[in-house]
């Protein structure tokens, strides 16, 4: 009988239990392999590079403010703004530019978006008839509808008006909110913190 050549070497291992040795340590190696790429893994998981703002940042902080103007604290994860000037959240546009405030009512099924300048509480009315704004979760897009305040001049708006159903439901929302201000794109991402709701 001809044993192969695998065959042969295979034989006076098991015969020396050096097989069983090698499978045990073969196995350590793998695991520890696994485990360094499974926590390198999990170590990059959630960062995320910030999308690149349409504008160049002019201080340390990403936008300008206003001669003597200040705001409140950056503090949250780089750049947290507190309520807007209606209880909402705030979300930038192109680096600071412009800031636009995202505010519901859950009984009309209505969200409303309000446009803002560099201090985040001057209403800035742009030549849009419409913005749009996508929700995570639940999942939907609502177009936005230009609606005038009383100070905007004839033709702009700084206030943006828009229905879905799915707006009744009372919980925190988060997403993003993308207009066009002469021809330039705009976007800024928002998240809702527990407050409480009317």
């Amino acid at each position: 009988m001809r044993l192969s050549f695998c065959s042969r070497i295979a034989e006076p291992l098991n015969y020396l239990n050096i097989k069983s040795t090698l499978t045990k340590v073969y196995k350590m190696k793998l695991l520890s392999i696994t485990s360094i790429l499974l926590v390198c893994l999990f170590s990059f998981v959630g960062c995320k590079q910030q999308a690149a703002s349409t504008t160049v940042p002019t201080d340390d902080h990403g936008h300008e403010h206003a001669d003597g103007e200040e705001h409140d604290d950056h503090g949250v994860a780089g750049h947290g703004h507190g309520a807007g000037p209606h209880d909402g959240v705030v979300a930038d546009w192109g680096g600071g530019k412009f800031h636009v405030e995202f505010t519901v009512d859950h009984d009309k099924q209505e969200g409303t978006v309000y446009i803002f300048g560099a201090d985040e509480k001057t209403p800035t009315p742009i030549d849009a008839t419409e913005i749009e704004m996508s929700i995570t979760d639940p999942v939907m897009q609502v177009t936005l509808k230009a609606a005038p305040q009383e100070n905007d001049p004839a033709g702009k708006a700084s206030r943006f008006i828009g229905n879905h159903e799915k707006l009744g439901v009372v919980q925190e929302y988060a997403g993003t909110i993308s207009g066009v201000i002469d021809g330039t794109p705009y976007s800024g991402d928002f998240q809702e913190e527990a407050h409480g709701h009317e």
